[in-house]
Order: structure tokens, then C-alpha cells, then sequence
């Protein structure tokens, strides 16, 4: 590296330490912000000579990020920014503190995806998912697709592994109909992991159209987009490869959209030459994902944390939280978006016939929220409260982000 890079990256490095020292948190944003003032293009002197993987979407990418770096761990020693840190001040970190790694996995905020791309230039750039989320200061799901198209038509080398059943992701990863001829189409490989939430792509983005749904198929009605065929799918409790080969996933982690999280890291440990026959055991050492789905003992609680930040998370949480009782916790902060009205688009019946708790800054919305859906609540003021007011046994706790962040705060920055 040039020598102003390599200062920036010690100065990167000691900041991030300093601040870990001084209990102000990981330092995964600190030092690559102080490293981007000194060098702007440090971010590009650190990823050259990395094969890097991209994780991209709304909902999964930490946890993808953190089986794809564990599978992608048989070839050698990876870089990631396992504590969620997601834009290009948090990749700058990450890469500057793990030094001289021939791979890195790295997570990327799906607003920042052009800007890492064109920083980084991947080997290979995985395409989970994309809802809404946070709408009060980030993009319809229809733009944010647009610029990962745009974005990939500038990238035409790299590989892409991308989700067959949102149909958003599809049209993003498919170069445009009439696009330059000296353009090639990317190296698209799809997988399949499922998709639950269907609110956010029922108007094909190419032509206007209703999309039509038929079990695991979709099409569009007015153009030709359509379900293309995954070569990795999930299948009951495994994966199964583009050879037709069938593989147990063992996860410490809960949930089938967990499974699915697997099969992506398999696709995407696939693209740097790792067979999934030597990656799959892997993936059962990640036991938990800055903090998500920890499970912490207190005053004889057995607490388990579960983020969920939008819609499409929260469905996904109620699979996998026990029967147990429950306490939800809703904050309204700037990482958060300010607007709840998403609240609304959550059917949150599943929690009928548990003892469900809510607190946090917005509280009283969630408790309309569950009175529409005829939930009984109790509503309290802190997390110790909530541990006070339920019995010995299973706690399971729901929150969105600051509030995640909050009640993780009072388990010690439980990781």
C-alpha cells in the first residue's frame, strides 16, 4: 500500500482498539471513519488482492455474512465485519484490523452496495432480498432495485448469487432487455431459501404487471420475468447442491429462514471453490450474531434475543420464537426510522396464547397494534421488569434495532 494508506490503516486500527478499551463500543465504525478522513481511498488499498464476497439485502445479510465467512474459513483466513457494521466506514475497519487475509466476506447496507462494489471490486456478490424498510429516510423497494441493476451493468465480471424467489432481486440481478451489446449479462447462480413475505413484489418491476403466485413459482402476467430454476434449494432440514447432492445443515442458530441463510453461504463458498461437503460443518459453529439469537441466563430466565427491524423480520421471528412468554420492544431512533406505521402491515396473532410483554420507546404504538389483533399485553418499563414479571424458564425477546441494542447493552453486550 501506498504510504498514506498504511498510516491511515495503524491510525484505523489504534482508534478501533482505543474505543473497544474505552467501553464505547466495538470500534467497527470509528476507525475506518478516522481512516477515510486520512486516506479516502483506503477502503480500495485494503481490499486489493482479496477475493471478497458481498452480502447484500434487507433481512439476513449479518447472519449470511457470518456462515458465508465460516465456509469460506476452509480455504484460509477471511476478514469480515462480523458486528454488523455495514457501510464502507465499517468495511474499512474490518479489513484494516484483521491485516493480511487472502479472503474477506463482508457485509453491505443495500443503499451502499454501488459505492462497495466499485471500492472493492468483489469476486462475487450474493443478492438476498429486499423489502421495505425504514421508509421515512431510505428508498422504495422499486428504486433500491434499480440501482443494484444499475450497478451490476458497471460490473459485468462479477459473479452473482441471488435469490430465485423475490422477484425484485430477479429483475436486479437480470441485465436490462435492451442494454448495450458490448455488455455481458452477469454470471448469475440462484438459489432458492423460500420467501414468506410476499407484500413488496406484487408489481413486476420491468413492465407494471400484476406477478401471479403458484406455490414456489411466480411470472409476471405482462412481460416475460419469471421464477428462474435455483441450482441450490432448501429441502427439509439440508440443501440441496447444483450436482443434485443433498446436504444436512446442522445450525446452532433457529429457524428454517436460517436454513436458508446456510444455502446461500453454501452458494456463495461454492464461487471461490469450496465444496459444500467440506464447508456444511462449519456452519454449525456460528452460535449466535452480534448478539442475535444469544441466549442468556438471568435471575433464572433463560433469555433468548431476536432482532426484527421490518416487516418481513418480524414474520420470521414469530417462527422462531418458542412458546414461551414473550416480551416485544419497539423503539422509533434514527437507525430505526422514525415512522411504526409498518406495525400495521405485521399480523401479530401468532403471539395469541402466550404471556407477551411490551416496553420501549414506542410502546403504546405497539400496544393499539396487538389490541387490533386481540393480543393481551402487559406493558412494562424495562427489561428487568419484564425478567421480575415472568416465570422461571424461556423468555423470548423480539426488538427492533436501538431497542435490540438496549436490552443487549443490559446483558453486557452480550455477542
Amino acid at each position: 500500500m501506498p504510504l498514506r494508506a498504511k498510516v491511515a490503516s495503524s491510525v484505523s486500527r489504534t482508534a478501533a482498539a482505543l474505543s473497544r478499551a474505552a467501553g464505547r463500543g466495538d470500534g467497527s465504525v470509528i476507525g475506518g471513519w478516522i481512516g477515510l478522513k486520512i486516506d479516502p481511498d483506503l477502503l480500495a488499498h485494503l481490499a486489493a488482492g482479496r477475493a471478497i464476497a458481498l452480502i447484500s439485502g434487507t433481512n439476513g445479510k449479518t447472519t449470511t455474512t457470518r456462515l458465508a465467512a465460516a465456509a469460506v474459513g476452509v480455504l484460509g483466513k477471511v476478514a469480515t465485519n462480523s458486528f454488523g457494521a455495514n457501510m464502507p466506514t465499517g468495511h474499512t475497519s474490518a479489513l484494516a484490523k484483521a491485516g493480511s487475509t487472502p479472503y474477506a466476506v463482508l457485509e453491505v447496507d443495500e443503499h451502499y452496495l454501488a459505492q462497495v462494489l466499485e471500492a472493492t471490486e468483489p469476486h462475487v456478490v450474493a443478492l438476498l432480498n429486499l423489502s421495505r424498510d425504514q421508509l421515512d429516510r431510505a428508498k422504495e423497494v422499486a428504486m433500491m432495485a434499480q440501482l443494484w441493476r444499475a450497478a451490476l451493468v458497471r460490473h459485468q465480471d462479477v459473479r452473482v448469487v441471488a435469490n430465485a424467489d423475490d422477484p425484485m432481486v430477479v429483475w436486479a440481478a437480470t441485465p436490462p432487455p435492451n442494454h448495450d451489446h458490448r455488455i455481458n449479462p452477469p454470471q448469475v447462480t440462484w438459489f432458492s431459501a423460500g420467501q414468506r413475505w410476499h407484500e413488496d413484489s406484487w408489481v413486476c418491476p420491468e413492465c407494471g404487471s400484476t406477478i401471479q403466485r403458484s406455490g414456489e413459482q411466480w411470472w409476471c402476467t405482462g412481460c416475460p420475468l419469471r421464477r428462474p430454476d435455483p441450482q441450490w434449494t432448501v429441502e427439509d432440514d439440508g440443501v440441496l447442491d447444483p450436482t443434485g447432492a443433498w446436504h444436512k445443515v446442522s445450525l446452532q442458530l433457529p429457524g428454517k429462514v436460517n436454513v436458508g441463510n446456510a444455502a446461500t453461504a453454501l452458494a456463495v463458498a461454492a464461487e471461490f471453490g469450496v465444496r459444500p461437503v467440506d464447508a456444511v460443518s462449519r456452519l454449525s459453529s456460528v452460535t449466535s450474531v452480534a448478539g442475535r439469537y444469544a441466549q442468556v441466563e438471568k435471575d433464572g430466565r433463560l433469555v433468548r434475543l431476536l432482532l426484527a427491524k421490518n416487516p418481513a423480520s418480524w414474520l420470521e421471528a414469530f417462527d422462531m420464537a418458542d412458546l414461551a412468554p414473550t416480551l416485544l420492544s419497539i423503539n422509533a431512533r434514527d437507525p430505526d426510522g422514525l415512522d411504526t406505521s409498518w406495525l400495521f402491515d405485521v399480523d401479530f396473532a401468532p403471539l395469541r396464547g402466550r404471556q407477551v410483554l411490551i416496553t420501549g420507546d414506542r410502546a403504546y404504538d405497539l400496544a393499539v397494534r396487538l389490541d387490533v389483533n386481540d393480543v393481551p399485553f402487559q406493558h412494562i418499563r424495562s427489561f428487568n421488569e419484564a425478567i421480575r414479571a415472568v416465570p422461571p424458564g424461556r423468555l423470548e425477546v423480539i426488538a427492533n434495532y436501538t431497542a435490540f441494542q438496549d436490552i443487549r447493552a443490559e446483558l453486557d453486550r452480550v455477542n
